[in-house]
């Protein structure tokens, strides 16, 4: 059985990931205009996000807008949406299983078998979690490639990597990892180790020297 150090080390990259996924989800820096070309005005930086977009001028001042209507939305960017969501949702759900299942806390009894079993069900929550997090943050990166090498899109309709991306990808791999040490926690083998017989059968013994006699 995993020791509580290591519950302790898994549950804190897990939350540190959980963090980074909310950052990311809530920070417009998905995508940053491109300056790929001749012409490039570069008075202004266009960044568009999950929720919305903004507008950054040279001289420090930042406009922002909210997405008025979702299905006019791109399928990549409502699938990162929906996927992001499911992250936070998961890793919300994953801190209290595993809370209860670490052997630092008084949560769930004393069995530690069951405990055991409860910190690994929430380490694998924290994976699919992590999963989510990173389809959804590869998924929209996968789009950006797609249109930036295309040639049908205009040069000043480009983006590039925004810095939320990186952040979800680090969040994810934090999630993954956290997740991982947390499904170390196997139960023990020793409440096992007692053999059953069947009833009604009698145990049979080797004979003794008297029978012999």
């Amino acid at each position: 059985m995993a020791n509580s150090g290591l519950q302790l080390l898994g549950f804190a990259l897990a939350l540190l990931g959980w963090i980074a996924t909310l950052v990311a989800t809530v920070m417009p820096q998905w995508q940053m205009s491109s300056y790929a070309g001749d012409n490039i005005i570069t008075a202004q930086a266009i960044y568009k996000g999950l929720w919305m977009s903004c507008v950054w001028q040279s001289t420090g001042q930042i406009q922002c807008k909210v997405y008025d209507s979702v299905l006019a939305l791109g399928a990549s960017l409502q699938a990162t949406r929906a996927l992001m969501v499911v992250s936070i949702v998961l890793g919300v759900i994953a801190m209290g299983i595993a809370t209860m299942g670490m052997k630092c806390t008084r949560c769930g009894g004393d069995d530690k078998t069951k405990k055991a079993r409860i910190a690994m069900g929430g380490g694998i929550v924290f994976l699919v979690s992590g999963l989510c997090s990173l389809i959804a943050c590869s998924w929209i990166g996968n789009q950006t490639v797609q249109d930036f090498y295309n040639a049908l899109v205009p040069v000043n309709s480009k983006y590039e990597f925004g810095a939320a991306i990186f952040i979800g990808w680090a969040g994810s791999a934090l999630l993954l990892l956290g997740g991982g040490l947390l499904s170390c926690s196997c139960p023990s083998k020793d409440g096992y180790s007692g053999r059953s017989y069947p009833q009604g059968k009698a145990i049979s013994k080797p004979p003794s020297s008297r029978e012999y006699v």
